[in-house]
């Protein structure tokens, strides 16, 4: 069996995905190690994944919290440009201290995230097969698509074909950077330098956890791309406690901004005021450790139950609907539970999930520029009114069981890395 090196940002949204998926090559016995910055150890190892330490001087621990922090509170154009800059920094990182890892380790292939390339050129340098993988959307670019930044919906013709070039161009100029330093290092190492944008993958396999439902029409199919599902397990996730005796029996509204976007404070306040005139019992995820939600709560309209953390598996199960940021993860359990939606789109992949979201039928958007108690509650009141948007939900949730992605996604990189 093979030394599996994951390379992913040292993000929850992207670790989450990647650790299950290491998890579930690691129980058809393969070793598995995530290389990372300091702050990915804890889910490495909650995980049962070894661990081997990159960035340590430059990044060390916690270093993680207070950039996120600050993402937390931009949105938008500054958002991306701001993630687009992590992604350079993670890059250098990767490039400089990944190849000695390797060696170190033993490691014989690698799974790179889309957005962390860099991996793939460290594998290039090191003669080692290796795999993309989608965690969040997948940026491949089709000039019938909108790019996913954006929030433009599916459309026909030559006017969406033109505005989704000038889309496409404008991710390629955000990721120019990162592709600056990626290729100053091929060439350094006498490689090829890429040519393109962020969506650059391996050409043994591209495997994503977005199932081929959740994607607008491509007229011609990516090579050796492969559309999944979601990738969780209750199992891979750390127990979190919940005051499950607060639950009094009405219907379940989960809201949730995820663990980068969640520190406008309006949003928690639009949320809360939007419920309080509905029948129906509100539960906030605030997505960080760090944030009071004893504190926060005061300030919110009604009696929502405010935590910090939460078990967002277990309490879909139960949700009749949830509020979410429109991060892929989030929308993907949603819709594995069977659980409609109404999104607030604020950066990065989020406009371009939601916009998928609403094009599926399982999901009202309230962009954040727009967000106001009254249009959130009117779009709240209509998917909790109309049967189509559950019926929707439910629909999709039996696709997604039927696929089993999780199993679908580990054999296609075993097919991938096996030896010819």
């Amino acid at each position: 069996m093979s030394h599996l090196g994951l390379i992913c940002p040292e993000l929850s949204g992207h670790l989450n995905p990647m650790t299950t998926l290491g998890r579930e090559l690691q129980g058809r016995g393969h070793r598995v190690t995530v290389i990372g910055r300091p702050d990915a150890r804890r889910k490495a190892e909650n995980a049962g994944l070894g661990f081997a330490v990159i960035g340590e001087q430059d990044f060390p621990e916690g270093t993680l919290q207070a950039t996120t922090k600050e993402l937390g509170s931009l949105k938008g154009l500054r958002a991306v440009q701001f993630t687009a800059e992590l992604l350079r920094r993670g890059a250098a990182t990767i490039l400089r201290d990944a190849p000695d890892v390797i060696v170190r380790e033993k490691i014989d292939a690698l799974l790179v995230d889309q957005v962390s390339q860099a991996g793939g050129t460290v594998a290039d340098r090191q003669g080692l097969p290796w795999v993309t993988v989608c965690n969040a959307l997948a940026m491949n670019p089709d000039p019938h698509l909108p790019p996913g930044v954006l929030p433009w919906p599916y459309a026909r013709g030559r006017v969406a074909r033109v505005r989704n070039a000038l889309g496409n161009a404008l991710l390629d100029w955000l990721a120019r950077p990162v592709i600056q330093e990626i290729n100053a290092h091929r060439r350094q190492h006498g490689l090829a330098p890429l040519v393109g944008g962020i969506s650059i993958g391996s050409r043994l396999a591209q495997v994503a956890q977005q199932p081929a439902f959740f994607e607008f029409p491509r007229k011609a199919p990516l090579e050796n791309f492969h559309y999944t599902g979601p990738w969780h397990h209750p199992g891979s996730h750390e127990e979190i406690p919940f005051p499950w005796d607060q639950l009094d029996g009405r219907p379940l509204i989960y809201a949730s901004m995820g663990t980068l976007q969640n520190r406008q404070q309006f949003i928690f306040e639009t949320i809360a005021a939007a419920c309080a005139g509905l029948d129906v019992q509100l539960v906030i995820s605030l997505g960080s450790r760090d944030q009071d939600a004893a504190a926060m709560a005061k300030s919110f309209a009604g009696t929502p139950i405010v935590v910090s953390i939460a078990p967002q598996l277990a309490l879909l199960q139960r949700a009749a609907l949830s509020i979410t940021h429109a991060g892929l993860n989030t929308a993907l359990e949603s819709l594995s539970y069977g659980v409609p939606m109404v999104a607030i789109p604020i950066t990065n992949d989020q406009p371009g999930v939601a916009s998928r979201l609403a094009w599926l039928g399982a999901a009202e958007v309230v962009p954040p520029a727009r967000l106001t108690a009254g249009r959130l509650r009117a779009a709240l009141e209509k998917v909790l009114r109309e049967p189509n948007y559950r019926e929707t939900a439910q629909r999709y949730r039996a696709e997604i069981e039927q696929a089993d992605g999780l199993r679908q996604a580990a054999d296609i990189v075993e097919q991938a890395l096996a030896p010819t």
